[in-house]
């Protein structure tokens, strides 16, 4: 059976670049595109507690380009909120179309917010002041959403209103980019987030790095106690010995039965007690009941 589209409906085409290959492994982009949707979230549910209108935001992709693709899909004119890492002092962009960001204004200033009824234009120093303390806001609940995935604490720096002029980062370094849908009264904008994937990347890779090796040395830690547990109940064949002797070839290979063989073991010293050829202990040679036995009178010191 075959996977075929339904009829009526037309698949989804996106272009590839061979020459620039940019993916993100699917266990760091699932990790990314959680913490997105998060963020979509507690956006939407400050936009509608600070504008007094219901405002819905829902994340639309994650894709990783290249700085020069990420400025190209923007609009020109648009609200390009440029902020600093802390931490690495990486560009981190939060853009908002630019009648959405006035829009914003003329809601909280308890206008009609009536779509398209502010000219598009730079904001006055009064509206900036305004739209710099939501979006700090924004940028605050941005770093509880990535805290699994990588620290995003950041500052605003700047506001830029031209793509092309805002060169933040080489044109072809890779930067993650995040893609949202702004709902409001009953109209819809994008919105991105933007920062250089290094940043992000490194620190998935770093957390899952920290992860293997405390898995690694709960397994070390774990066998080993095994080992110790089972050491124990190892059987071991344990010998007792008198000392050796020296012989020559000729003199083993010319014994017979009855020959008797001169040992120079004094009768007062104590037999050895022998694992795997290695002294560990002397006894003297006794009795139990009617069994041979030995007691031990002393331990060999031997490196572990």
């Amino acid at each position: 059976m075959t996977n075929q589209p339904l009829r009526g409906t037309r698949p989804t085409v996106e272009p590839y670049d061979f020459r620039r290959p940019m993916t993100i492994a699917r266990e760091y982009s699932r990790a990314i595109e959680m913490a997105s949707e998060t963020f979509a979230r507690q956006w939407g549910t400050l936009l509608t507690s600070r504008l007094r209108v219901v405002t819905g935001v829902q994340l639309d992709s994650v894709h990783m380009v290249s700085y020069d693709d990420y400025i190209g899909s923007l609009p020109d004119p648009t609200l390009m909120v440029v902020a600093k890492l802390r931490e690495s002092h990486a560009p981190l962009v939060v853009q908002v179309p630019l009648d959405l960001s006035l829009l914003w204004i003329d809601l909280m200033l308890a206008g009609p917010g009536l779509h398209g009824a502010v000219p598009e234009r730079e904001h006055t120093e009064i509206e900036t002041e305004l739209l710099t303390k939501v979006l700090e806001m924004a940028l605050g609940d941005l770093r509880y959403a990535f805290a699994s995935v990588a620290p995003l604490d950041a500052s605003i720096s700047q506001l830029q209103y031209s793509p092309q002029f805002a060169q933040l980062v080489p044109a072809a370094e890779p930067v993650v980019r995040i893609s949202y849908t702004v709902a409001l009264d009953g109209h819809e904008w994008r919105a991105t987030v933007m920062t250089p994937a290094e940043h992000l990347i490194d620190a998935l890779r770093v957390a899952e790095s920290s992860g293997r090796g405390r898995s690694e040395s709960d397994d070390v830690r774990e066998a080993r106690r095994r080992v110790n547990e089972q050491i124990h109940e190892v059987p071991l064949e344990v010998a007792v010995r008198l000392r050796s002797i020296p012989i020559r070839p000729r003199e083993l290979v010319e014994l017979a039965v009855g020959d008797l063989v001169m040992l120079t073991h004094p009768s007062s010293r104590p037999l050895d007690v022998v694992v795997d050829d290695k002294v560990l202990a002397h006894a003297v040679v006794g009795a139990n009941g009617r069994q041979l036995a030995c007691q031990v009178v002393n331990f060999e010191e031997n490196e572990r």
